[in-house]
């Protein structure tokens, strides 16, 4: 471990370590002080960088981690370092921001500023006059579970919400109602989505609004952690002398006989919506288990199956994961948010099915 007298700030040796890592690359920690008479507005180290015969000073600016909202801030800072640096020093010098996580979104705003990152996974950005570094490794763990937990779950939900009332205002309480969820829930993910800075706000306090300002970016990362995510378990069966463009009406009135909530989604659900497919041959649904949906599939006289199903079934483990469904033609069909979703897990032309579904009946 590195010894420092500008700050100990534990990111700075690892940065430095990761830096001599590289072949032809030289990185000393500079043991003077920056910030002269305003020590608390300097950045937390000023390294000494050799790369390839290149030398020139780098001025590390440590976060704990950095969000899109973060970034305007942070580079502010760190540029009004590099610039009372320059008026005194000879060289040449780049900034660097350093982080224990770094948002994909964030780092893609410091790369179109020409500001280099460093984050404990392991990725590296700098670009300086004569030297260009650029290593991308996966998030750290941290982070990939910080948004794994805000597309899962109750969080979901509030995302949900957001995403099918795109255009409205929200207040807490409004919100966490829409949702089914707890306005404390509520509030934790505002909070996380305010950090991506995908929403607007107005008022203040208790009297506070916001509203969805990047609906397309909060569905893209959804969509992402849904392809990383493992797909849900689906009960496969096999319902006799039935058509297939017949087969979801019978399976709607069995289940509305027994009283099951239930919602279409997947090709069956989207080919109503938006056509792209010939023919459907099987019908996917979520409902919620418990004796009434056993009861009907008896009256299906739906078997168990592991080949050649044509109704497959996935067991919701809250009423949450059936909000916004809408009747469509007799039938209760998953939201668009959600269809769109479960394609992106399914199989052969479900992808592209996804996309154009996205186009046709989304929007964003």
């Amino acid at each position: 471990m590195l010894e420092l007298t500008m700050t100990e700030h534990p990111l700075i040796p690892l940065l430095v370590e990761a830096l001599r890592e590289l072949p032809d690359v030289h990185a000393d920690v500079e043991r003077r002080a920056l910030s002269g008479e305003h020590p608390d507005r300097g950045p937390d180290a000023e390294v000494d960088l050799h790369v390839a015969g290149k030398s020139l000073t780098m001025l590390v600016e440590a976060k704990k981690t950095v969000y899109p909202r973060d970034v305007r801030q942070v580079i502010w800072q760190i540029r009004d370092a590099s610039r009372a640096w320059s008026s005194s020093h000879a060289g040449d010098v780049v900034s660097l921001i350093a982080a224990e996580s770094i948002s994909p979104g964030a780092k893609e705003l410091l790369r179109s500023e020409g500001v280099g990152y460093y984050d404990t996974g392991g990725s590296l950005y700098l670009p300086a006059p004569g030297i260009y570094l650029y290593i991308d490794k996966p998030p750290p763990k941290a982070l990939v579970k910080s948004i794994r937990t805000l597309f899962s779950g109750r969080r979901a939900q509030v995302l949900h919400a957001l995403l099918v009332q795109h255009q409205a205002w929200f207040g807490v309480t409004e919100l966490a109602q829409l949702a089914q969820v707890s306005p404390a829930t509520t509030s934790q993910v505002l909070t996380e989505l305010e950090r991506f800075d995908w929403l607007t706000s107005k008022g203040q306090g208790p009297s506070k609004q916001r509203k969805l300002r990047e609906p397309a970016a909060l569905l893209d990362a959804w969509a992402k952690q849904v392809k990383l995510d493992r797909a849900p378990a689906l009960r496969r069966y096999y319902v006799p002398a039935t058509k297939p463009d017949a087969l979801a009406t019978r399976v709607a009135e069995a289940l509305e006989g027994r009283g099951v909530d239930y919602a279409i989604s997947h090709e069956a659900a989207a080919q109503r919506l938006a056509p792209f497919l010939s023919s459907v041959s099987q019908v996917r649904l979520r409902l919620l288990p418990g004796q009434a949906a056993e009861s009907a599939l008896a009256d299906l006289d739906a078997r168990t199956v592991t080949e050649g199903a044509n109704l497959a079934v996935i067991e919701t483990k809250s009423a949450g994961e059936l909000l916004f469904r809408e009747r469509q033609e007799g039938l209760w069909l998953a939201s668009p948010i959600q269809i769109y979703l479960d394609l992106l897990r399914g199989e052969g032309r479900s992808k592209e099915m996804a996309e154009h579904f996205r186009k046709e009946r989304i929007g964003f």
